[in-house]
């Protein structure tokens, strides 16, 4: 993940995606938006869902676009799925979805192709699609494959996690992250496209297992 991101190269990027999902070639400006959620995504108390992370995940999504049925609308999901963020909060994922829905329509993007990408953003919070949702499967692929990341950045991960969650107890937090994992390993598939099963799923699976081992290690 980048430490100094491209906020112009991001902006671009916004740009084609919101395009791509208008159906005129007439709009607003969409720097605005785009500097909006940038604002968002760049909120100090962040430390893992910041504009690195918006970064990987519209990467992972470049990667992975060939498995979906429209890539520009999951770009945008991609940008909103966090634009709201608080670790002590339960309904960011609602409130981003929410975001969306206001935005969007204002910017260009129809009526279909706002609640599509609400969908997606509310997708985020079991990170569980369907067989038959090719965009859903493409979203939570991007926003999981940090899990298969090497060693040395699925650490620095694990500790910006553990950062955005400074106020919570050493043991409460040990628990509760242990019980994410457990739950995340027990499942039969983290990676739904054909891309995230060959290439992520068993870094994955081994990183999760690395930490669940350090943190029953701490606790005793």
């Amino acid at each position: 993940m980048a430490e100094h991101p491209d906020l112009d190269a991001l902006r671009i990027r916004f740009a084609r995606a919101l395009h791509g999902a208008r159906t005129t070639a007439d709009g607003p400006d969409p720097v605005p938006y785009a500097d909006d959620l940038l604002r968002r995504w760049s909120q100090p108390h962040r430390r893992y869902h910041t504009v690195a992370h918006l970064t990987a995940v519209l990467d992972h999504i470049d990667t992975l676009e060939q498995y979906a049925a429209d890539p520009d609308v999951v770009r945008l999901a991609g940008w909103f799925h966090d634009a709201f963020y608080l670790p002590e909060r339960s309904e960011n994922e609602e409130r981003s979805a929410r975001l969306a829905e206001r935005a969007l329509p204002e910017a260009g993007v129809p009526e279909e192709k706002t609640a599509e990408v609400a969908r997606l953003v509310r997708l985020t919070v079991t990170h569980d699609p369907a067989d038959d949702d090719p965009d859903g499967q493409v979203l939570c692929d991007a926003d999981l494959a940090i899990l298969a990341a090497p060693a040395q950045v699925y650490a620095a991960y694990a500790a910006a996690v553990r950062e955005e969650y400074h106020f919570v107890p050493e043991d409460a937090f040990r628990e509760g992250r242990s019980a994410i994992l457990r739950e995340l390993l027990g499942h039969p598939r983290l990676f739904r496209t054909p891309h995230g099963q060959r290439h992520w799923e068993g870094a994955a699976r081994r990183n999760l297992a690395a930490e669940l081992a350090e943190l029953k290690k701490l606790s005793r």
